[in-house]
């Protein structure tokens, strides 16, 4: 038997005889992504506490949960994850803790699946990357301040002037990020990425995503994967592509080696966050900071 199975064993024993009251009054929230933890992070504000299992630059499709994640996910009132299967190896877990009183909340499985991009790889059938569509992200925000209700009606009133503020906010960022868009020609839209996490963010803005590693960083990019869209990038006379903050950069450098070998010049244009945001307390360490950032990034480097 694993060892992660046997701790779970032992946790959900405790779950069993432990006291289920809030500590000093607030209802304790664990977060699986780093987006997620600063979503409701800004729902909740000061009524509630907040745990992150992931920190920037966590890859999520590759998280294990650790004992102490575990000891974390036990005691929690209330967990969100992002679901359709971003988590892969902590599905197991999450089912595991499913209680009476505790059932995990997968925000991605609230969305409306027919708008939802197909995906071979994930068991879901869905690409779980799907806060990069901003639209959806308000929907997490939505369902956040819904749970957060339920489970503490007292900070009703607290739970929905914070939502109407991060909403706001999320109204803006779309306008901002559509300017700077539109500075862009359509021509010019190709995002080139060490995986496809940014099929979402390419719906909503019209760019072509092409990742060199399909939609997991759990599969591994071959040779003719770099020879393919090394081809790719000089017939569409392709700027620049990206390295991401989860995803290490070798991929990305032997692309770029393989369009120099052929003669053509290419540039990486930055790195940009796709599965976990920035380090804590910097700007690209909020989601709304992480999209000024990344789409600032891309847009540079492609004009």
């Amino acid at each position: 038997m694993r060892k992660q199975f046997i701790i779970l064993i032992v946790a959900l024993t405790v779950l069993n005889c432990k006291d289920e009251s809030k500590s000093n009054g607030k209802l304790n929230v664990v977060t699986t992504t780093t987006m997620i933890t600063d979503l409701v992070k800004n729902i909740g504000g000061d009524s509630i506490n907040v745990q992150g299992l992931m920190g920037s630059g966590v890859d999520p499709h590759l998280y294990k949960a650790s004992e102490g994640d575990v000891s974390k996910l036990v005691n929690a009132d209330v967990i969100f994850f992002n679901g359709l299967h971003l988590e892969g190896k902590l599905v197991e877990v999450f089912e595991k803790m499913e209680s009476p009183t505790k059932k995990p909340v997968a925000l991605a499985e609230t969305l409306d699946k027919s708008k939802l991009i197909g995906s071979d790889y994930f068991a879901s059938n869905y690409d779980p990357h799907v806060w990069f569509d901003i639209n959806y992200f308000k929907q997490f925000a939505k369902r956040v301040t819904q749970v957060l209700i339920e489970k503490d009606p007292n900070n009703a009133k607290v739970f929905t002037d914070n939502e109407a503020k991060y909403l706001t906010k999320l109204d803006k960022l779309q306008k901002d990020v559509q300017g700077v868009v539109d500075a862009l020609p359509r021509k010019k839209r190709i995002l080139v990425t060490a995986h496809d996490a940014f099929n979402y963010f390419g719906e909503a803005y019209r760019f072509r995503v092409v990742g060199l590693q399909g939609l997991s960083t759990a599969t591994e990019a071959g040779v003719q994967d770099v020879q393919k869209l090394s081809n790719f990038i000089i017939d569409n006379d392709v700027k620049a592509i990206f390295v991401e903050s989860s995803v290490p950069r070798r991929t990305i450098e032997a692309l770029q080696a393989a369009v120099k070998s052929k003669g053509q010049d290419i540039k990486i244009g930055g790195t940009l966050y796709s599965d976990a945001l920035g380090d804590a307390e910097t700007v690209e360490g909020t989601y709304i900071g992480m999209y000024r950032y990344n789409i600032k990034t891309i847009v540079s480097a492609l004009q």
